[in-house]
């Protein structure tokens, strides 16, 4: 099996390094490719250095300017079905997300055969650590809200952490994906789900960042809002078979 992480980075220098050798120390082997939208802090650079030592299975895309979330797992997930994966992750590169957790979604997809797998903040009540309690309760309440609209049975349909069999990347058309932040999440697994394929969710815990700067704006978040919407909408007039 090869198993692919796609990490976006915008000035994450502060991470970078300690995010790379974690996920290469992990006891399943993954990949990773790094899309870093023209970093101005170095981490594309560092990313080069480190190519020297992770010679076979440390890849870059470099991108000239600050393209949005949603563009990078785009590109990153073509990259991904050109090159032959067969599960195809999402992961911050700020240990928001546990590495470690990446061998648990593996687990879900290929032993448990679920063709997604969200790493879940809201599946076994709230676990979140570090966030503001206005953070926290905005973006749980803006997972009822989505499941509200599309009835899509996901506790944290916003979350970045998630593993995709090639199956599904192959199937929703990506050039047809229109949101770049919270919403690109939602459409993602609205698509997945839409396209009825077998979806679970994997409890993790969300520690906010401790190094490095935010990229959340409500700017972002209202795009969630309003995109949730015009995705219902767009979902009445479209056929979903595969």
């Amino acid at each position: 099996m090869k198993n692919l992480v796609i990490v976006p980075t915008y000035n994450e220098i502060e991470n970078i390094e300690a995010i790379v050798r974690k996920v290469f120390s992990l006891e399943v082997p993954f990949d990773l490719l790094i899309v870093d939208d023209g970093s101005p802090d170095g981490t594309g650079k560092k990313i080069k250095e480190l190519q020297n030592e992770f010679t076979t299975n440390l890849f870059l895309e470099e991108r000239k300017g600050k393209l949005g979330l949603g563009t990078a797992y785009i590109h990153g997930f073509k990259w991904a079905l050109a090159k032959g994966y067969d599960y195809i992750y999402e992961m911050d590169a700020d240990f928001s997300h546990n590495p470690n957790d990446l061998v648990r979604l593996f687990k879900a997809c290929h032993e448990d055969k679920f063709d997604v797998a969200v790493g879940s903040r809201y599946i076994n009540g709230v676990n979140v650590v570090n966030w503001p309690i206005g953070r926290v309760l905005m973006s749980y309440f803006a997972g009822v809200y989505v499941r509200f609209i599309t009835r899509m049975p996901i506790m944290d349909p916003t979350g970045g952490f998630i593993c995709y069999s090639k199956e599904v990347l192959s199937t929703i058309p990506l050039d047809k994906i229109t949101f770049v932040g919270y919403a690109f999440q939602i459409e993602m697994k609205f698509n997945a789900y839409l396209f009825k394929f077998k979806m679970t969710e994997v409890p993790i815990i969300f520690t906010d960042r401790t190094l490095g700067q935010s990229k959340m704006s409500t700017k972002i978040f209202r795009e969630a809002v309003f995109g949730v919407v015009i995705m219902k909408v767009w979902s009445l007039f479209k056929s979903f078979k595969r």
